[in-house]
This record gives C-alpha cells, sequence and structure tokens, in this order.
C-alpha cells in the first residue's frame, strides 16, 4: 500500500481470495484493504497511539440518518458523556480534498454536531474547530490530543 503523511504504524495483513486484508483493531476482523481503508486505518492508529484518544471512544463506519438519507461516516469519536468530539471523513489518496469533501462532512455534522472535524486522504490532512454560535468553522494547524481539548 502507499505510504501515507501519518507515522508508520504495523498492521496485521492476510489474503484471502486473491484480495488483501488488514485486521480493525476496533471491529475485530478483517476488512478487505481498499485504498480508503488504508487511510482510515492509518488514522485510527495516529488518533489512538498519537492523539491518545480512548479506542473505546472510537467508532468506525456506522451508518447515519440524514433526512430520508441512510449515509456511512469513517470515523467518529465520542467524549466520555456520549456526545461526539470529532468526525472524519476519510477519502482515498488519490481523491483531492475539494469543497465537496467539507460539504460532505458538514452535511455529516449537522446531524452529529461534533467539535472537532478532520477530513484526510492520508496525504493531506485539515483539522477544523466548530464554531456553533458563528455558524463556521476554524481551520487548526493539528487536532488537539484528548487530554488538550478545548
Amino acid at each position: 500500500m502507499q505510504a501515507l503523511n501519518f507515522p508508520h504504524y504495523k498492521f496485521r495483513f492476510k489474503n484471502s481470495q486473491n484480495k488483501t486484508a488488514v485486521f480493525d483493531k476496533l471491529r475485530k476482523k478483517f476488512v478487505i484493504l481498499t485504498p480508503e481503508e488504508w487511510v482510515r486505518q492509518n488514522c485510527v492508529r495516529f488518533l489512538s497511539e498519537e492523539k491518545k484518544y480512548p479506542e473505546s471512544f472510537i467508532n468506525v463506519e456506522k451508518q447515519l440518518k440524514i433526512g430520508d438519507l441512510t449515509k456511512r461516516y469513517d470515523i467518529v469519536v465520542f467524549n466520555n458523556n456520549g456526545s461526539i468530539n470529532l468526525v472524519v471523513e476519510c477519502k482515498a489518496p488519490k481523491i483531492s480534498i475539494t469543497q465537496d469533501t467539507f460539504d460532505q462532512i458538514a452535511r455529516y455534522n449537522m446531524s452529529l454536531n461534533a467539535n472537532y472535524l478532520m477530513v484526510t486522504n492520508g496525504i493531506v490532512h485539515y483539522f477544523c474547530q466548530m464554531d456553533y454560535q458563528n455558524e463556521k468553522y476554524k481551520f487548526l494547524p493539528e487536532i488537539p490530543a484528548y487530554n488538550n481539548r478545548l
């Protein structure tokens, strides 16, 4: 898989029916290794190992209702009170991060009401803090670590 702009992590792989799978620590199972999954797995490790978010607070690929539509978010990190601290949208490395990507995560966040947003294709990362009072978001140089959240 392509080298990403994350620290190097060790993963477990297996081949099944001519497809490579990676072990997802959170879902406790092997999942097919697509370019987007590679970004997601590295991002989960980044959040847990570098930013020290407890793995028990991290949720991946769950359904989300937005009006009449059913969508799937990539990663959500909860606070200890059950509210949502961070929503992450992962794209494959070859996919450019565009305004459409920010519009997508903003639509998800209308239902989730997270404090922070992260958009990544594994190469480029964007971090934002929500300002609900002024209905905008502020770009940050990095996402706060678990113990340094605002």
